[in-house]
Order: C-alpha cells, then sequence, then structure tokens
C-alpha cells in the first residue's frame, strides 16, 4: 500500500469530524454528543480504563484483566466500562464467558481535531 493509499484517521464516511472550535461554532447536537464523550472521560476511573484498554497489546483487553488495576468492585468496572461504550469511545464483544473491550480511534480523533488550536490563532501574550 503506497502512502497515497492510506486511510486519514477521522477522513472516512462513517466518521463525522468537527472543525477545531476556534474555526466555526459547534452545533447543538453536535456539541450535546461531544459533551457525552467529555463528560465519559472527565471520571478518573473511565480515563485510566482507556488508557488500559488502549495500552493492551493488540489493542484490546478483556474484562478479566481490567479489574485488578482498580480499587472498586467487579460491578462498578463494569459500570465504568458501559458508559465509555455508551459514549462511543470503547467498542466490546462478548466472546464465550468474557467481554473484550477496544478503543474506538475514530473518537478519540474527533475529540483531538475539535480540541486542536492552529498556532497562528494563539492571542499575543498567550501562555503557551
Amino acid at each position: 500500500m503506497s502512502k497515497s493509499e492510506l486511510p486519514v484517521i477521522g477522513q472516512d464516511d462513517q466518521t463525522e469530524c468537527c472543525a477545531p472550535m476556534v474555526r466555526e461554532p459547534l452545533g447543538e447536537e453536535v456539541a450535546a454528543d461531544l459533551a457525552r464523550m467529555f463528560k465519559a472521560l472527565s471520571d478518573p476511573v473511565r480515563l485510566r480504563l482507556l488508557s488500559l484498554i488502549a495500552s493492551y497489546e493488540g489493542g484490546e483487553a478483556c474484562v478479566c484483566d481490567l479489574t485488578g488495576p482498580f480499587d472498586v468492585s467487579q460491578p462498578t468496572i463494569s459500570h465504568h466500562l458501559k458508559v465509555l461504550r455508551e459514549a462511543g469511545l470503547v467498542g466490546s464483544e462478548r466472546r464465550g464467558t468474557w467481554v473484550y473491550y477496544w478503543v474506538v480511534p475514530a473518537a478519540l480523533a474527533r475529540l483531538s481535531s475539535l480540541l486542536q488550536a492552529p498556532s497562528e490563532s494563539v492571542p499575543v501574550g498567550a501562555a503557551t
């Protein structure tokens, strides 16, 4: 596959990509959708879960591997995973008795593109 054939994350037909907020204001529906994603990430346990899942070899983790690093019960971990899944940040699949989770790259690209600010828009005297 040549470089000209490589897909660009966030630029396919299935991913609605946002212009950075410095270029155009968000619509009501898009803002509500993005707020749900950011709200899911605002909890330290969920943020750590997302990081843990993303760091697993092969890009996916069994729910059985996600309970050990946390000082919360298994039902609490399941609740946090449900919130991440409903926000569209992780996907999941049941395989036998276990559920496997993976990070949705398009969701992270969408959040990243929203917060991306062009360097020329930084006001004079602003902290960098």
